[in-house]
C-alpha cells in the first residue's frame, strides 16, 4: 500500500477503480463543492498508481504554487474576456497527444449551481475520448471510478445523463451540489 493510499485509509475513505487505466480520457469528478475534493481526489488517483492533470483557475498559478501546480499537471484557466477557447485547445491537444488525461469538475465552481459546464463534454466528442466518471461521496467516505461514458454530441442529453449519474451522491457541503436542470428554480 502507497502512502496516499495509507492517509486515505486511516481517514476513513475507501477507494475503488473498477475502469482500466486509459491513456486518453477525461476523469469527470463530481460532487465539487470543497477545495478539499481536489486533494482527495490527488490521494486518490495516485493511491490506485495512477496520474491525471487538472483544470484550474489562472489566478491560482502564481508563484510559488504556480509551478508546484504545473508539476503535478495543472493546467491553467483563463476565464478573462477575449480568452482563447478552451475547448478548442484541449480538443486539440487531445487530438494530438498519445497520452493525456485531464480530471475535470463540471460545476466549475464549489458554490451551488444547476448550471454545468458541458466542455468537458464537446472535448470529449470532439476529440473521441472517453468521460471516465469520479464520484467523491462524503456520505459513505467512498471514491470510486466504474464507469465510462460516450458522448453521442447531443450535449443536453449527455449532460442530462451525466448529472443523473451524479445525482444520488452527496459532497462535502451537500447544500452546495445539484444535478437540477438549468431551468429549474430553487
Amino acid at each position: 500500500m502507497n502512502l496516499c493510499a495509507r492517509i486515505l485509509r486511516m481517514a476513513g475513505w475507501k477507494v475503488s477503480v473498477t475502469v482500466p487505466d486509459m491513456p486518453r480520457c477525461i476523469y469527470c469528478v463530481a460532487p465539487h463543492t470543497s477545495n478539499w475534493d481536489f486533494i482527495l481526489g490527488e490521494l486518490a488517483i495516485h493511491s490506485v498508481g495512477r496520474t491525471a492533470g487538472f483544470l484550474m483557475k489562472k489566478s491560482w498559478f502564481f508563484w510559488p504554487l504556480g509551478p508546484i501546480f504545473r508539476s503535478i499537471g495543472g493546467v491553467p484557466v483563463d476565464r478573462s474576456p477575449g480568452a482563447p477557447s478552451l475547448v478548442d485547445a484541449l480538443t486539440e491537444r487531445y487530438r494530438n497527444s498519445e497520452v493525456l488525461r485531464l480530471a475535470i469538475t463540471p460545476e466549475g465552481t464549489r458554490s451551488r449551481t444547476a448550471r454545468w459546464h458541458s466542455g468537458f463534454l464537446r472535448i470529449a466528442y470532439g476529440a473521441d475520448v472517453p468521460v471516465v466518471l469520479a464520484v467523491i461521496d462524503y456520505s459513505t467516505k467512498d471514491i470510486f471510478i466504474h464507469d465510462v461514458f460516450h458522448p453521442t454530441g447531443d450535449i443536453q442529453a449527455d449532460m442530462r445523463a451525466v448529472k443523473a449519474y451524479f445525482a444520488p451522491y452527496k459532497g462535502k457541503f451537500p447544500e452546495k451540489f445539484s444535478t437540477a436542470d438549468e431551468d429549474e428554480t430553487h
